[in-house]
């Protein structure tokens, strides 16, 4: 992994649902987070902005998972997290963790663990051949860490499965916060990696790239006076 591709953070998962505002709604209501922004297709939730995120854009039902298992968050004490679910949302508690349904077949996990509670803990995904995609991800600033792959607190693990590209996936994308969108960018090119799009939004710098698997990363970085709350 190269300087310029180094990463600071997981900063947030992209999801493409059709259930946006009952999702962000469950996810406020229920795990701790509240709407950072919002805009005409796009809702981002989260405990704070400067934290893991979650991110929905508006989508036509049906949703495939595809590639997506479970988006997992922290919490320092799993028992009282469970007590505050209502009836119906969580699916099973296997003794350190707890799995949730929500709309569109979305799961989300809870487990316990240091740091905010609610913050964005790890993304697992499904993926044909894990070790072809964990090389790919270890190339564009993702960490090696005995079978996961990680970014500062944060994590991504990979299984075998069936999770393939699909026209109605779940999953939009997976954005590191980096300090040059620029150098990401430009050693990107240098390796031959698919640069998807690029945007330059009120808050922010972003480059997409596009991977195996259907995985796209977004690199994002804060412009100065960045303030959401």
């Amino acid at each position: 992994m190269s300087d310029s591709l180094a990463a600071r953070s997981l900063d947030h998962v992209a999801l493409w649902v059709s259930e946006r505002e009952l999702i962000a709604e469950l996810l406020c209501r229920h795990l701790g987070m509240h709407v950072i922004s919002a805009g005409d297709d796009f809702t981002l939730v989260g405990i704070d902005a400067r934290e893991g995120k979650l991110t929905l854009f508006d989508a036509e039902p049906p949703r495939d998972r595809g590639v997506l298992e479970r988006v997992v968050l922290r919490v320092g004490d799993l028992n009282e997290a469970l007590r505050r679910l209502p009836p119906g949302l969580w699916t099973q508690s296997n003794g350190d963790a707890i799995d949730l349904t929500f709309p569109d077949g979305l799961h989300l996990g809870l487990t316990q663990a240091a740091g905010a509670d609610y913050d964005l803990d790890h993304v697992a995904l499904r993926v044909p051949d894990p070790g072809a995609v964990a090389s790919w991800l270890g190339g564009l600033g993702f960490e090696r860490r005995d079978g996961r792959l990680g970014i500062a607190g944060r994590q991504v693990t990979l299984t075998s499965g069936d999770g393939v590209e699909t026209d109605r996936p779940l999953l939009n994308h997976l954005a590191l916060l980096v300090d040059s969108v620029a150098e990401v960018r430009s050693a990107a090119e240098a390796r031959g990696f698919e640069i998807d799009r690029e945007v330059d939004a009120e808050n922010t710098l972003a480059v997409f790239v596009r991977g195996p698997a259907g995985i796209l990363v977004e690199y994002v970085e804060h412009k100065p006076g960045f303030s959401l709350t």
